[in-house]
C-alpha cells in the first residue's frame, strides 16, 4: 500500500506546474473535465508502475525517501522559476559551482524541502512494511506493473481524442512530470556523459594559416557575456540608459542575434564550433575541434580567461586562466568581479610580441537569480532592486532594476575592455566581439530564468544581446557594415566571423556567414 499512497502523494503535492501547464490547455468545463480527471488517474498509475519498478523490497524506503527530497527541490524551481529539468538542466547542476548553487539556496526553498520532502519522508521511514517471501513480492510488483500499465492503456483508449493532440502538440507538457521527467533526464544524461566510446576529437581546419600578404598583427578580444537579452540594451532601443558609457563609442549593436540553445553548458560550446545550431549537439562538440583550435593550427596565440563557472569544454589545450577565486582576481567585493579579468591583461600581449592574438573573456554577466550579487553597490542605479534571489518576494519592477543594474555593470566592463584595446591600436587592428551565450526570462508568461527546451523556449530566452567594436586601425567599410546591425544573426556567425577578423585562411571558414565579409579591403570595399 505504500506504493499507492506515495503515488498519490506525489501526484497531489508535487505536479502542481504540470497541472497548471495542463489547463492552459485543457481549461476546466467544455468537455474537458472527464479527460482532466483521466490525467490525475493517468500520472497516479504511472507513479506506481515507476515506483513498482525502482522500489523492491529494502530498497523501498531509501527510493522513496530520496525521491520525495529530491522531488520537492524540483517542485519548489519549476513552481517559482517555471524551469524544467531536461538533459542540458541536468548538465548545468552537475557543472554548477558551489557559488552559483549558493544564488539558489532560500528559505523558500528550505520550507518546502521540509514541508514535501523531509516530513513525507520521516511518514515513509514510520510505516511498518511487511516483508514477503520473494515469491509473494515477485508476484505483487507484477501485479502492480500490469495493472497500472493496463489503467494507462485504457485511459488513453478511452479518451483517445484527447490523449491524440496531447502526445502530438502539447509534447513539452511532460517535461513538468515530477518525478518522472527528472529521472529520464538524469538517465539520458548518465548514458551520454559515462557510458559511450571514448571521444575520439576529430581536427578541424588543420590547413589553416595566416597568409604571407597579411602584415598587420590582429588583437581581438571575444567577450562572451551571460544572459543578458538584446531588448535590455539600451543601444537596441530600450528606454532605460542601460548603456551609457559604450553609447559614447563607435559600437555596432546587431539587434537580431539569436543564440544557439538556451543554457550556458550547450551554447557556449555551440558558439565555438563550426558547427550550425541544427547539426549541433553536446556529444558532436566534444567530437570535433572548435575556433579556438582552428587560431592555433593557424599559428595564432589564444588565451581564455574565465569569471563563470568553466568554459564548458571549449578550451582544450590553449591557456586557461580562472578569475573566479580574489588570489586571482583582484576586484572582488566579495564577488569577484568581470572587469578584474582585465588585470595583468597588457603584460600578456607584451608578452607574445610576434603573431595575431585572440582573448577570450566569459563573464559573470547576468546569471541569475541573484541578480544584485552581479554589480557593485555603486551600479544600483536603478532601485529599489531585488535584493533577494527569492524572486517571489520581490515586484516586477525591482527585479527588473536588479536585472537593468547588471546589464548598467556589463556596459562599464565592456567599456573597460574597449580602453584596454584602445591602448594597443598603435600596435594591431584591434576589435571586439561580445555575444551573450543565452537570454533570461524576467516573469514574462510566468516564465523566469532560461533552460527551457529551445523548441518552446521563449523569445525572451533566445534574443541576445550582441554587439562589435573595432580600432581605428581596422579596416573595413563602416558604412556597410552599419547597414548590417539589422540583419538577422545568430551564434552560428562568431566562428567565421572571428576567422575573418584574423585573416585566417582555412576550408572550414565559410564567408557566407562572416559578418564582416565583404567588407574588407581584400574584399574590394574600402577601409576606414
Amino acid at each position: 500500500m505504500v506504493v499507492f499512497f506515495a503515488a498519490a502523494y506525489f501526484t497531489a503535492f508535487d505536479n502542481g506546474a504540470f497541472f497548471r501547464h495542463l489547463l492552459e490547455f485543457y481549461p476546466l468545463g467544455g468537455g474537458n473535465a472527464a479527460f482532466l480527471a483521466s490525467m490525475v488517474v493517468g500520472l497516479t498509475a504511472c507513479h506506481v508502475l515507476l515506483f513498482s519498478l525502482l522500489c523492491a523490497g529494502r530498497a523501498l524506503k531509501p527510493v522513496l525517501t530520496l525521491l520525495l527530497i529530491i522531488s520537492a527541490a524540483a517542485s519548489y524551481f519549476m513552481d517559482r522559476y517555471n524551469v524544467v529539468f531536461d538533459a542540458s538542466m541536468i548538465a548545468n547542476i552537475v557543472n554548477t559551482n558551489p557559488a552559483e548553487a549558493g544564488d539558489l539556496l532560500s528559505w523558500g526553498l528550505a520550507g518546502r524541502l521540509f514541508v514535501l520532502g523531509v516530513l513525507p519522508a520521516a511518514v515513509v521511514h514510520a510505516v511498518g512494511v511487511r516483508s514477503l517471501p520473494l515469491r509473494k513480492a515477485l508476484i505483487g510488483r507484477g501485479a502492480r506493473v500490469f495493472g497500472s500499465a493496463l489503467v494507462i492503456v485504457a485511459l488513453i483508449l478511452m479518451f483517445s481524442r484527447f490523449y491524440a493532440s496531447f502526445f502530438r502538440e502539447h509534447k513539452h507538457l511532460r517535461y513538468y512530470t515530477n518525478p518522472i521527467f527528472y529521472l529520464y533526464s538524469i538517465g539520458k544524461y548518465v548514458k551520454k556523459t559515462y557510458f559511450r566510446h571514448a571521444v575520439v576529437v576529430q581536427p578541424v581546419g588543420t590547413d589553416a594559416r595566416i597568409p604571407p600578404s597579411d602584415k598587420d598583427r590582429e588583437l581581438l578580444v571575444v567577450v562572451v557575456g551571460e544572459a543578458a537579452r538584446a531588448d535590455r540594451f539600451s543601444l537596441n532601443g530600450y528606454g532605460r540608459p542601460t548603456n551609457p558609457l559604450l553609447a559614447r563609442e563607435k559600437v555596432y549593436s546587431f539587434t537580431d542575434m539569436h543564440s544557439c540553445g538556451t543554457s550556458t553548458a550547450y551554447s557556449v560550446p555551440c558558439m565555438f564550433s563550426s558547427l550550425p545550431r541544427e547539426k549541433f549537439s553536446v556529444r558532436r562538440g566534444e567530437e570535433r575541434e572548435n575556433l579556438l583550435d582552428v587560431l592555433e593550427h593557424a599559428g595564432v596565440w589564444v588565451l581564455w580567461r574565465d569569471n563563470n563557472s568553466d568554459s564548458k569544454g571549449v578550451v582544450r589545450g590553449e591557456e586557461y586562466q580562472e578569475f573566479k577565486k580574489p588570489a586571482v582576481n583582484p576586484v572582488c567585493d566579495p564577488e569577484c568581479r568581470d572587469v578584474g579579468m582585465l588585470d595583468g591583461l597588457q603584460d600578456y600581449v607584451d608578452a607574445h610580441p610576434k603573431g595575431d592574438i585572440v582573448i577570450v573573456l566569459h563573464q559573470m554577466g547576468n546569471h541569475g537569480p541573484a541578480y544584485y550579487k552581479r554589480y557593485p553597490r555603486e551600479f544600483a542605479r536603478f532601485l529599489p532592486d531585488c535584493r533577494t534571489n527569492e524572486l517571489s518576494r520581490c515586484t516586477d519592477d525591482e527585479l527588473n532594476n536588479a536585472y537593468d543594474n547588471a546589464i548598467l555593470y556589463t556596459d562599464y566592463f565592456l567599456s573597460r575592455v574597449i580602453d584596454f584595446l584602445k591602448g594597443n591600436d598603435a600596435a594591431f587592428e584591434t576589435a571586439m566581439i561580445y555575444m551573450s551565450d543565452h537570454g533570461e526570462s524576467l516573469g514574462e508568461h510566468g516564465v523566469y530564468l532560461h533552460g527551457l527546451p529551445y523548441a518552446v523556449a521563449p523569445e525572451e530566452q533566445t534574443h541576445v544581446a550582441a554587439l562589435m567594436w573595432l580600432g581605428s586601425t581596422f579596416k573595413v567599410d563602416r558604412d556597410g557594415l552599419r547597414e548590417r546591425v539589422r540583419n538577422p544573426f545568430s551564434h552560428d556567425n562568431l566562428f567565421h566571423t572571428v576567422l575573418g577578423i584574423v585573416e585566417v585562411k582555412t576550408k572550414v571558414y565559410d564567408p557566407a556567414l562572416d559578418i564582416l565579409a565583404g567588407l574588407r579591403p581584400e574584399d574590394g570595399k574600402p577601409g576606414g
